[in-house]
């Protein structure tokens, strides 16, 4: 079992003369039409999880909306590849699929991010293309976070299989797609090839709403991105998001608990000790 205790020992102390730089670029990706709040939802994700820098790569009917929401992040209208592809080239991390849609616009984003050997982090609409046709390998040291309908498509098998024997499938996953693979849901699992598989403590039925998905994707990004590895980055961020989810459920309940109330407990989760 992977406990908050774990998790927040794996969070280095910040020093003193501490800069942005120091903390990791990470490139959001998606919010087809009509579907920016998920993207807004992950880069939001990713300030507060510590990333130094966020951006976000969106269509332009979103652009307005991300910087009133959230003015820290750095907010791009990408309506092609060829508008995308200076912010691949300064990003440490690449988080894709909150939002993306399935269109020729998000094949052609994700086609650009898989292409690029920028470490990703795959969710939501991502996942569907990924499983849909033959592509290029995932670069190395990726994550996926599947929740079990997603997995059963990247597997070719049914949600029922994927849920009947959930340790089997985290480890397919992983070995398949040579990747970390996150399973979402009760008891949450994190497998990697030639690692036990961790189970993640916490998380609540509160948290079965739209976007909670879309905020693990920024949070195992930002600690991607300040240098964890892919299968630290994705157990000490799936425990981060559950002990996040705990905390507002305990303080408000679970009824109506939303993914913009789990963003603002984030802090709250990360271990608060003061530099030297």
């Amino acid at each position: 079992m992977a406990t908050l205790a774990d998790a927040q020992a794996q969070i280095p102390q910040r020093p003193r003369d501490a800069h942005k730089g120091m903390f990791g670029h990470v490139l959001c990706i998606g919010g087809g039409h009509g579907m920016g709040g998920a993207l807004a939802l992950c880069a939001e994700s990713a300030l507060r999880a510590g990333a130094g820098r966020v951006s976000a790569a969106t269509r332009a009917e979103h652009v307005a909306m991300l910087l009133a929401r959230r003015p820290e992040c750095m907010v791009h209208a990408v309506e092609s590849p060829t508008g995308i592809a200076e912010l691949i080239d300064s990003a440490d991390v690449i988080a894709i699929g909150p939002g993306l849609g399935r269109d020729a616009w998000a094949e052609s984003l994700l086609e650009a991010a898989l292409s690029s050997g920028r470490p990703l982090v795959i969710d939501a609409d991502a996942l569907t293309l990924v499983a849909s046709a033959q592509r290029r390998p995932l670069p190395t040291g990726s994550v996926i976070t599947p929740h079990p309908g997603e997995a059963a498509r990247l597997l070719g098998i049914s949600t029922d299989e994927v849920q009947a024997d959930r340790f089997g499938s985290a480890q397919a996953l992983a070995e398949r797609y040579r990747c970390v693979a996150v399973l979402k849901g009760h008891g949450t699992l994190v497998a990697a090839n030639g690692e036990r598989t961790r189970v993640v403590e916490g998380g609540n039925p509160g948290m079965a709403s739209a976007g909670m998905g879309d905020t693990l994707t920024g949070i195992v990004a930002a600690l991607r991105a300040q240098h964890h590895d892919a299968l630290a980055a994705a157990w000490v961020g799936a425990v981060l998001h559950a002990a996040a989810g705990d905390a507002v459920a305990e303080r408000q309940g679970e009824h109506g608990l939303l993914a913009s109330d789990l963003i603002a407990a984030l802090p709250s989760v990360f271990p608060r000790r003061m530099a030297g």
